[in-house]
């Protein structure tokens, strides 16, 4: 997909989330999860690429003291359907006795989210709490939950602030919907 491309794509589709409404719901979530940390240290593990705008974000709205590591697991490739999980990076600290932060943009189906939260528990993680910027709720996929959830989005197709079209998209400052 070119830039030309994307530009087509944005003329069709519909705006869900601007970046102010963005920009509040990542300034509630990070007290919520510090409300919850009370001060306690926790791993703050970002999953790339998607999720690193709004983990960049969360990260200064939270007080909680933090050790920062990321992993790197897909399912997409670039397509807009998903596959098989293929792992590309795990952390490279030691999760076991912590409570680890998972942080994500989206949480769909959950299939991924869940294999990387199971993967911290194999680890040895005292706990893992899951942070998403957005979360579609329609009852398909791995029965996965959200303990800390930006904003809902319709169950669309949606990129932008870390989510793509295409491999495009990421850096738009707000999240918009297309019928893929």
């Amino acid at each position: 997909m070119s830039t030309a491309d994307l530009a087509d794509v944005l003329v069709r589709a519909d705006l869900v989330h601007d970046r102010a409404t963005l920009a509040a719901a990542i300034e509630r979530v990070g007290a919520q999860i510090d409300a919850e940390l009370a001060g306690a240290p926790a791993v703050f593990l970002t999953v790339m690429q998607g999720a690193l705008p709004f983990a960049g974000q969360l990260a200064t709205a939270m007080r909680a003291p933090l050790v920062f590591d990321y992993v790197h697991a897909t399912r997409y490739r670039g397509a807009t359907s998903g596959g098989a999980l293929m792992w590309i990076k795990q952390p490279s600290i030691s999760l076991a006795g912590r409570t680890v932060l998972l942080v994500d943009d989206i949480l769909d189906e959950g299939h991924t989210l869940k294999a990387i939260r199971d993967f911290c528990v194999e680890q040895g993680a005292a706990r893992v709490l899951l942070a998403v910027l957005c979360e579609k709720r329609h009852g398909r996929g791995a029965g996965l939950r959200a303990d800390f959830v930006g904003v809902e989005v319709p169950d669309r197709y949606v990129f932008g602030y870390g989510m793509d079209y295409h491999e495009q998209g990421r850096n738009l400052a707000a999240i918009y919907a297309v019928d893929a």
